[in-house]
This record gives structure tokens, C-alpha cells and sequence, in this order.
């Protein structure tokens, strides 16, 4: 599920409208439908979620009333990635998080009861990813080995991206241990760019296409290279509330599974909503290119996630994956 960029004239005026992305950027949050539940039952929750094109599909899900007619009401609460949402999973802050799987990885080793639950997005086998490493047209960087002892910066250090950037670099001919990885905020990227601050950056739509449409480079797409299809981003929660509120993990559950569906045939009210939540131009929001969503996982993709982690040492052993995913 893709689509080319479209809408260049429009980058200047989108880069003004994230630059300052937080809270902002949360999106519409649930209202309980007239059909099906009365206030009485309608559910609270909070779900972390990166203020990216991807949480497009939560929000127009929450827009269709998809999470309300089964009970729930939304508060999408913005974060930074799926490891930094785990505390406040732990704490009972959040209910659920959308986030890398390395999240989970990490904290699986650590025995903190953390579970991915489902997929949500996975990248694209083929054609234009849904993220890359871009560079400025004069950095002299064209191809993932001139990375080597370059400044990159990834949204989440220690985790898939700068991990599957520096495997894309060794296989390139590259030395991936000779980058610096800098940890930048997707929409950071291109102002940390014109200051020169990085010489490379690691990003999504439509913040790789701010680079890239004023005539800068796609060095890389390190998913695509390196694990074609890989999940960019699952459902988290934690094991206790899958053991005390079963009832509640599976009406969210339900709820997460028609509201991919719903995205996947529905691409142009997952574009509106990313203009909405975004705060960006329709026209620019409908050149995105959109991963494909699902709440399947592709369980192989993740173990060779977690295989590459340990070759490059990111972490010490191999997480206990019947514990870790319970798919519902």
C-alpha cells in the first residue's frame, strides 16, 4: 500500500507546520458511539503512539468510531518510541503502546512482563519504503558505505533503526562501528541536517520527503535492505493486564484488528487523518508513502530482528519469544 510523493511545493509550509510536533500532534481521541454502548460501558484507555503518518491509521479508525463501538474510548497519548512508552506501560499509565518490537525485546531479557500482542505496520518489500536514511544533495553521501564515520541520526538509539542502518552499511562494504548515532526526533531531522549538526538522517514521510523534495539524497531504506516486510511498529502491553483484564485485551484487540482493516481499504480517510492529526496540508499528507497494516504479525521477521541484534551485540541473548509474543 503506497504512493508516490506528491505535492513538493507544499514541504516548506509542512516543515513549519511539525517542527514543533509533540502534544499537537495527538490526534483525535474516541467518543462512544449512539450505536452500541451506552456511557456506562464505554472503557478509558490510553495508547502510546508516535506522532507519525503510520498512527494515521489509528486515528481515522478512532474518527470511524471503530474503538468505540467496542467500548473503548481513545486517548492517544504522543511518544518518542515503543521503549520509551514501556515505563509508563509498567507504571499504568498507558494501557497499550505502538512501537518498534525492540522495545519489547529489551524488556523481555529484563523480565518486566511486557508482551507484543499484534503487529500494527510493517514496512514494504519493494519500491519506496516507509522509512530511509536522507542526506543533503552536497553531503557527498550516495550509498549506505559512505555512511561510515558519519553523524546519523535515528528517532530511538539502540534499536531497529540504527541496528538495521549498520547492518545495511557492513553489507555495503562499509565500517558500521565507525558512525555516530545521534538520537534525533523524526521531525528534527531536517533542521539538524541545515545546521550540519548530523550528515545523515534516519526518518519517515513526510519528514524523509522534506529532504528529498528539495533535491537531497535517499541513501538507504535499512528495513528494505536488510529485513524485507519487517514490522515497523506492533501492539504492546503488559502480561499483567492480559492476566487481570483479559476481557479488555481482547475488546482492544478486536477493535486494533478492524481498525487495520479498515485502514488497509480505506486510504484516503487514513490520509485525512494524518493531515488532521499532523496538522499538515491534505495534498501533502496523500504523497506519504503508507506501510501495510496489519494485526498479524510476522513472528519470523521479528526473530531476525532480534538475530541481528545479537550478532551486533545489542543484546545478549535471544528473548523468550513464547513469553514475548501472544498474538490474540
Amino acid at each position: 500500500m503506497k504512493k508516490s510523493l506528491a505535492a513538493l511545493g507544499l514541504l516548506a509550509v509542512v516543515t513549519l507546520a511539525l517542527s514543533g510536533c509533540t502534544d499537537s500532534a495527538a490526534g483525535p481521541t474516541a467518543e462512544p458511539s449512539d450505536a452500541g454502548s451506552s456511557p456506562d460501558d464505554v472503557t478509558k484507555i490510553r495508547v502510546a503512539a508516535l506522532p507519525i503518518a503510520e498512527t494515521g491509521a489509528l486515528w481515522a479508525a478512532i474518527d470511524e468510531g471503530i474503538f468505540a463501538d467496542h467500548g473503548l474510548e481513545v486517548e492517544v497519548v504522543p511518544a518518542q518510541g515503543g521503549a520509551q512508552a514501556i515505563p509508563a506501560l509498567l507504571s499504568g499509565d498507558i494501557q497499550f503502546a505502538i512501537g518498534q518490537p525492540f522495545g519489547p525485546i529489551r524488556a523481555d531479557l529484563q523480565d518486566l512482563g511486557v508482551a507484543i500482542i499484534g503487529d500494527y505496520a510493517d514496512s514494504l518489500a519493494d519500491g519506496d519504503d516507509v522509512n530511509a536514511v536522507v542526506a543533503l544533495a552536497d553531503s557527498g553521501i550516495a550509498s549506505p558505505k559512505d555512511l561510515s564515520g558519519k553523524k546519523v541520526s535515528v528517532n530511538s538509539l539502540g534499536a531497529a533503526g540504527d541496528l538495521t542502518i549498520r547492518a545495511a552499511v557492513d553489507a555495503d562494504g562499509g565500517d558500521s562501528s565507525t558512525i555516530e548515532f545521534i538520537e534525533v526526533a523524526f521531525p528534527d531531522v531536517k533542521a539538524q541536517l541545515d545546521t550540519g549538526t548530523i550528515d545523515a538522517g534516519w526518518a519517515p514521510d513526510p519528514f524523509r520527503a522534506m529532504v528529498v523534495g528539495e533535491g537531497g539524497t535517499s541513501v538507504v531504506a535499512p528495513y528494505q535492505a536488510v529485513i524485507p516486510g519487517l514490522s515497523v511498529l506492533t501492539n504492546i502491553t503488559t502480561q499483567e493486564l492480559i492476566d487481570e483484564d483479559p476481557d479488555l485485551v481482547a475488546a482492544y484487540s478486536a477493535a486494533m484488528t478492524e481498525a487495520l482493516e479498515f485502514a488497509s481499504s480505506n486510504e484516503d480517510a487514513v490520509y485525512a487523518a494524518i493531515a488532521e492529526g499532523l496538522d499538515i496540508p491534505l495534498e501533502a499528507a496523500q504523497g506519504i508513502t503508507l506501510p501495510t497494516f496489519t494485526f498479524e504479525m510476522d513472528v519470523d521477521s521479528i526473530k531476525t530482528l532480534a538475530d541481528l541484534a545479537v550478532k551486533y551485540e545489542y543484546i545478549e541473548k535471544l528473548p523468550d519469544f513464547d513469553r514475548l509474543i501472544q498474538q490474540q
